[in-house]
């Protein structure tokens, strides 16, 4: 299929899709989230062969946030007033069910940070289940600059994976949190050199994809268990266990052990 806001390509069990808007810093338009929908969707098919998808941006920045282009006449025009704007109806149809749907994806996500990650664009950054920045990298939460509030899931992001003190430090006084420190907090995986950034996300793509398939019930039980109370999650893990034992991957990786060779797994 053919795309103007994305950019896809495959190597082995890998896809990359590089968000392709350079002249808005790859701004999370709701055409580029949309292509980027449906690129995730091709991918998520069996017959697709894709076992991982990496998510990068283009040029100088990973995504700089929404577009904000016509937000201040939007829907109704200047003269219906500030009140009469509803500033979350995209949230409401658009982009929480974009990152809900990337929560529930059932292949690893990779995501590769070059530059700005901002906003909406910086939540679809945290949203990878590995995060790798380069060294000139940033994620940004500047909705006090416009009179918003963070949105796209990064109060819930945020405040889970680097706690309360530093997520009302990202979001009330809205500074750049540098790749290096990110790495420091724990929000991240890697900080490596700009020049290494797609080769290290690829290399840890090329990992995840030569694995069982057992990884996608992995990042399910993860990230459902964000919410989950300690029964409620034994429980699903009991569950799930269930599921990938039943897997032709569960019983290649018990052949190989027993073998002592590395296993081969064929994502079924």
């Amino acid at each position: 299929m053919a795309y103007e806001k994305i950019k896809t390509s495959e190597t082995g069990a890998v896809a990359v899709i590089v968000l392709s808007d350079p002249a808005t810093l790859n701004a999370a338009s709701l055409d580029l989230i949309g292509e980027l929908q449906t690129a995730l969707e091709a991918y998520a098919r069996p017959e697709s062969g894709v076992r991982c998808v990496v998510i990068t941006g283009e040029g100088r920045g990973f995504c700089s946030g929404a577009n904000l282009s016509g937000r201040a006449e939007s829907p109704g025009g200047p003269e219906d007033g500030v009140q009469a704007r509803d500033a979350g109806a995209a949230l409401e149809s658009v982009y929480n069910p974009f990152v809900t749907r990337l929560r529930d994806y059932p292949l690893p996500i990779v995501t590769a940070v070059n530059g700005a990650a901002a906003g909406i664009g910086c939540s679809i950054a945290l949203m990878g289940d590995l995060i790798v920045a380069g060294e000139s990298g940033y994620f940004l939460q500047a909705f006090r600059r416009i009179g918003l509030v963070p949105d796209g899931g990064a109060t819930y992001l945020l405040s889970r994976m680097v706690g309360k003190a530093r997520t009302m430090e990202l979001t009330l006084l809205g500074d750049k949190l540098p790749a290096r420190t990110a790495l420091e907090w724990g929000l991240i995986n890697r900080c490596v050199p700009d020049g290494e950034l797609m080769a290290t996300a690829m290399e840890l793509a090329q990992a995840l994809a030569t694995g069982p398939r057992a990884l996608g019930y992995i990042r399910k039980l993860v990230w459902e268990g964000l919410d989950a109370e300690w029964a409620e999650q034994l429980q699903a893990e009991r569950i799930v266990q269930r599921e990938a034992g039943r897997t032709e991957d569960s019983r290649e990786g018990v052949l190989a052990f027993l073998q002592k060779r590395p296993a081969q797994f064929q994502w079924r």
